[in-house]
């Protein structure tokens, strides 16, 4: 399992010079990839600033987890996205649907996502391929020819977690990007579905990013309370519910990897075991001796 950095909890900040630092650091410290995210109404493009970190940050994978999809359509997406791919040399794409509230804000309907799924990666699929799409769907189409065909290929990963979903992406995409999965759930629902779905359409292998808070610690009942009251409002998302449920869990709190450097080793290794093809943990800590401790396992754990 290859294991690299989600700098997502940088994105608040909207600086593109932190994120740089961040994810030179993370170059340096040997980890495979780098992921960010973008808040639909957050007002800080992942896109352009992943661009502008591979022009100053060679060898390390940049990828977006995720970018919302109904916001874009797929054809100015596979534009933006293979510029910053020929600008940095390389860019995994990472898209969602996000959630009905958070395009609630944008006064965008959130209706029939999954038929929404199929038809957006019948777009961006072939334009990202090949540079070309034709196809008309009941909520899209597009007739598009770019300039040039692609000179950089760009992978495409799905945050895809309902069985719907997770046969759409094994058939059309790349592999799937994950955000509060725990390791059961990849085991005995995500990894099976999608490799399914992936065979059938003889893809090949399908990727599976998983992403979680870590904190090495000799506190972890005071991490998990913050985890839990920080990032409460994941728990209250219907697809992340439906994760936390199928692992057993309340909420953010229980699927966090906290603990000893032991035990947080440990629980990275489940989710390998699972199922995971990657890891790209948010280093969830309060002090600077948790950070430390934190990124010399994860650092550690990227060695092999």
């Amino acid at each position: 399992m290859r294991i690299g950095i989600n700098g997502t909890g940088l994105v608040q900040k909207a600086s593109v010079a932190a994120v740089v630092e961040h994810a030179r650091q993370a170059a340096e410290d040997g980890f495979a990839h780098y992921w960010i995210a973008e808040h639909p109404t957050g007002g800080f493009d992942a896109i352009t600033v992943l661009a502008l970190v591979g022009a100053q940050v060679p060898d390390l994978e940049l990828g977006t987890a995720i970018v919302p999809t109904f916001p874009r359509h797929p054809a100015v997406l596979a534009g933006q996205a293979q510029t910053a791919a020929n600008a940095a040399g390389r860019l995994t794409l990472g898209i969602g649907l996000s959630h009905a509230p958070m395009m609630a804000q944008l006064g965008i309907g959130f209706d029939k996502p999954i038929r929404h799924l199929k038809e957006y990666l019948a777009v961006l699929m072939p334009l990202l391929r090949e540079g070309a799409a034709q196809a008309r769907g009941e909520t899209l189409a597009a007739d598009v020819r770019f300039f040039q065909k692609p000179a950089v290929q760009v992978p495409v990963l799905v945050a895809a977690l309902g069985p719907q979903a997770l046969a759409v992406t094994g058939r059309l995409a790349d592999g799937t990007t994950l955000a509060w999965v725990g390791p059961k759930t990849i085991r005995e629902h995500i990894a099976p579905r999608i490799r399914e779905a992936a065979d059938r359409a003889n893809r090949p292998a399908p990727r599976i990013l998983a992403s979680l808070p870590v904190c090495v610690t000799d506190r972890p009942d005071e991490v998990r309370a913050a985890v839990g009251q920080g990032l409460k409002m994941y728990g209250q998302l219907p697809s992340y519910r439906a994760m936390f449920e199928r692992e057993g869990a309340d909420g953010p709190a229980e699927v966090a990897i906290v603990g000893s450097a032991a035990e947080v080793e440990a629980r990275v290794a489940e989710l390998a075991d699972a199922g995971a093809t990657d890891f790209a943990p948010t280093e969830f800590c309060r002090s600077p001796q948790e950070r430390a401790d934190t990124r010399a396992l994860l650092k550690r754990l990227a060695a092999g």
